[in-house]
């Protein structure tokens, strides 16, 4: 695998082309992302700073789609990455193999990557700052599952390892 910077250089040079989907579809490939339930990316109204959107669309165990903003290489590429891994994470939730009713579960199962890139080992760490948000938006996933509910039981050490992660941050 390239380098991060090469990574770099290689999103800056498809970005001033306008190729977005390019560059994403070959992010996946270097980062490890693939996955056969991905149909494909197609973009969506420009990201603002405070509002990145990407969005996994499709049916439950049918291929999905990510909606990435026009201008997702416009950020730092740390962050975009984790984003993508995030959506990533939902395409297989959404296999017929895998499939992931309960959207607090697939939501946290997703913020828990971002944070512990256990599942995609290389997506590069992001800012502290990012890394609070994420645990913050975890946490609030992990909440609605419901206090003392079956599927908080399934993440209750997960849990932990968030809480722990939120107070070295804070």
């Amino acid at each position: 695998m390239k380098s991060f910077q090469d990574h770099l250089k290689i999103v800056n040079n498809f970005h001033e082309l306008g190729e977005t989907i390019k560059v994403a579809q070959f992010l996946i490939q270097e980062y490890g992302l693939e996955n056969p339930n991905f149909k494909g990316f197609e973009l969506r109204e420009k990201a603002k700073p405070e509002f990145i959107l990407m969005t996994t669309e499709g049916a439950l165990g049918e291929p999905q789609i990510i909606r990435i903003p026009e201008n997702t290489f416009e950020y730092p590429l740390e962050l975009m990455l984790n984003l993508l891994a995030h959506e990533m994470i939902h395409v297989s939730q959404k296999t017929k193999e895998n499939r992931i009713e309960d959207k607090n579960e697939r939501e946290w199962q997703a913020y828990y990557e971002m944070l512990f890139h256990k599942i995609f080992p290389q997506i590069p760490e992001v800012a502290d700052f990012h890394k609070r948000f994420f645990a913050k938006k975890a946490l609030e996933y992990f909440n609605r599952m419901g206090e003392g509910s079956q599927l908080q039981l399934k993440y209750a050490a997960q849990k932990l390892e968030v809480d722990y992660l939120l107070l070295i941050l804070e």
